[in-house]
């Protein structure tokens, strides 16, 4: 009976040893889990925080470039906010030169892009014609869609010293004036979209300037 208490106590420590042993194994296995995470998040954390100013000053420069390609040398910029025709606003940059204004470079945008969003610079002088386009931003086709950019191709060229009141902005498969890019019409349809809204939007604050300079 005694051998039988002890051997049955021996099992119990064991057993005991054993569930401690795994206990703190997976203490163990939370904590360094709980380490590596953190130390990822500190240094995913690092990386953005030294990231972010050359980011936001390369995306400032971009813009900037963008606004003097498609207007005709100006001296200083007046930056507002219009509202659009779908509840958005763009931003419309006005070009002045010796006191007079000489076009706006329109921010502008489609998400009819073939693979999603696609930002515009848009150039309109003071009677509607289109000065000049840049592309900002867009994640179309390599060697497709990209061709928008006039890097790739010269089909924006088509857009410059037209007027939208004449111009078709659409691709002559729908009926509008605009070639398209080959086997791209989609990423052709949006750019033609994009550059659409910024016209509108352009006619919209050219009427409301009007009424509010009308004498009451």
């Amino acid at each position: 009976m005694w051998a039988l208490e002890t051997d049955s106590k021996k099992d119990i420590k064991q057993q005991y040893k054993m569930a401690s042993k795994k206990e703190s194994s997976f203490i163990n296995m939370v904590i360094t889990l709980f380490l590596v995470t953190a130390v990822a998040a500190l240094a995913l954390g690092g990386v953005y925080t030294v990231t972010k100013e050359p980011i936001a000053i390369a995306k400032q420069k971009k813009l900037e470039a963008a606004i003097k390609a498609v207007l005709p040398e100006f001296d200083t910029i007046t930056t507002k906010k219009v509202a659009d025709n779908d509840d958005d606003s763009l931003t419309f940059y006005y070009a002045n030169k010796g006191g007079e204004n000489i076009g706006v470079a329109i921010k502008t945008y489609t998400n009819k892009g073939f693979s999603g969003k696609i930002e515009l610079m848009v150039g309109l002088l003071n009677d509607g014609s289109i000065s000049n386009t840049a592309v900002l931003s867009h994640k179309e086709t390599p060697g497709l869609g990209d061709k928008m950019d006039k890097k790739k191709s010269d089909f924006p060229d088509q857009f410059i010293g037209k007027s939208p009141a004449e111009f078709t902005l659409k691709v002559t498969k729908d009926g509008g004036d605009v070639d398209a890019i080959t086997a791209a019409t989609i990423s052709s349809r949006a750019f033609c979209d994009a550059v659409e809204r910024a016209y509108d939007t352009f006619e919209k604050s050219q009427d409301s300037r009007t009424k509010s300079q009308e004498p009451r």
